[in-house]
């Protein structure tokens, strides 16, 4: 059962929190700010690029990755050249995934391999062959590790990650939010000077700065009534999250966020972008998981019984393209299914500070479900 109580406990959430979550979650500015100075320490501010690479290409294990690609792509545009390597391997341990470049890849190409661990072999070897077919090398990865070395072997550009004193103990959650903006800004920093989206110094302060706001609204001294990520986290302890986007942005932070659910809460989660979500889902809002397609509920014991899972839809809203907007068409049909919705739109800002916005808080939404379930 979720323990309410605990949320609006300060000391009970940093207790329950054994794995930082939370701390990384409210320090995500703060990490954003070390992540950028690592960036320029390694030179990156001083890149002038001889145009833009024909292709960029990201490497590296984990739901951090597979996200900073996704956000990457998106904030790149339609035309974006970014491409995602998956790994193979016959299980998911540092030791057994493997990367290799797609044949075409060559010197008008740039591998970026973005890690929270960096002892991969997998990786210093994608490194290696991307040094062999002429590959611009840029890796962002914890210091002194094999991949740091590797990168240096391949004349590329190393960045060290930015990491917290407290995480030395632990391994890191891959979904966890430090994790992502330690791996992100350094990649925004570095496509920036390439030219293929607009992530200047003064723009990576004002995604600090609104994450630094978000952790004042959503952290955890503050209650639940007034906390926007302490409320979802209680509205989706029973039901099945249903994550419908709209807006470019809200894209790839409802994308994050249903991995973060899975990861952090063990939840599981279906995400699509509106308004075509509107016809996807429409039959899973008619069926079993509809609130109102269990009428004996009602006559559950309270106590002994689990609750039945249904479905609530949570829609994530940017500026809709064109200004034209699915939500009224998408709250009409979640209500005729007596299907509840709860909704999250950022604060105006530029692409970049809305998204972190959004994916802010359906971060600290994730850890207060996962501290609150006992995850």
């Amino acid at each position: 059962m979720l323990d309410e109580s605990l949320l609006d406990t300060p000391e009970a959430l940093s207790e329950a929190d054994r794995r930082g979550l939370l701390r990384g979650a409210a320090e995500a500015g703060a990490r954003v700010r070390t992540a950028a100075r690592h960036a320029a320490e390694a030179g990156v501010n001083d890149l002038k690029p001889d145009g833009r690479p024909r292709a960029v290409l990201i490497a590296g294990p984990g739901a951090a990755a597979t996200c900073a690609a996704d956000l990457l792509g998106t904030l790149a545009g339609a035309g974006s050249p970014v491409t995602r390597l998956a790994p193979t391997g016959v299980a998911p341990a540092a030791g057994a995934l493997r990367w290799e470049l797609p044949g075409w890849a060559g010197s008008v190409d740039l591998l970026l391999i973005a890690t929270p661990d960096g002892t991969e072999p997998g990786l210093s070897l994608l490194a290696d062959q991307a040094y062999r077919r002429g590959c611009t090398v840029v890796a962002v990865a914890p210091g002194r590790t094999p991949l740091s070395e590797a990168v240096e072997g391949a004349h590329g550009l190393f960045v060290p990650m930015a990491t917290a004193p407290y995480e030395q103990a632990t391994p890191l959650t891959a979904s966890a939010p430090g994790v992502l903006w330690a791996l992100l800004t350094p990649l925004l920093a570095i496509l920036d000077r390439t030219g293929l989206l607009t992530a200047p110094p003064d723009t990576l302060g004002k995604i600090a700065d609104r994450l630094d706001h978000i952790a004042e609204r959503c952290g955890p001294a503050i209650a639940t009534y007034s906390n926007p990520a302490k409320t979802l986290a209680s509205e989706l302890f029973d039901a099945l999250p249903v994550i419908w986007t709209e807006g470019t942005s809200a894209g790839p932070a409802g994308r994050r966020f249903a991995a973060a659910l899975a990861e952090l809460s063990g939840r599981p989660a279906v995400v699509f972008e509106l308004p075509e979500a509107l016809d996807a889902h429409s039959t899973l809002l008619a069926g079993p998981l509809a609130a109102g397609a269990d009428p004996d509920d009602f006559f559950r014991d309270r106590v002994e019984e689990a609750p039945a899972l249904h479905a609530r839809v949570v829609l994530l809203r940017d500026r809709p393209i064109g200004g034209l907007s699915a939500a009224p068409a998408a709250r009409e049909l979640a209500l005729g299914h007596d299907t509840p919705i709860s909704e999250l739109e950022p604060e105006p800002g530029g692409e970049i500070e809305t998204l972190a916005e959004l994916i802010a808080v359906t971060d600290f939404a994730a850890v207060y479900l996962a501290l609150a379930s006992g995850a």
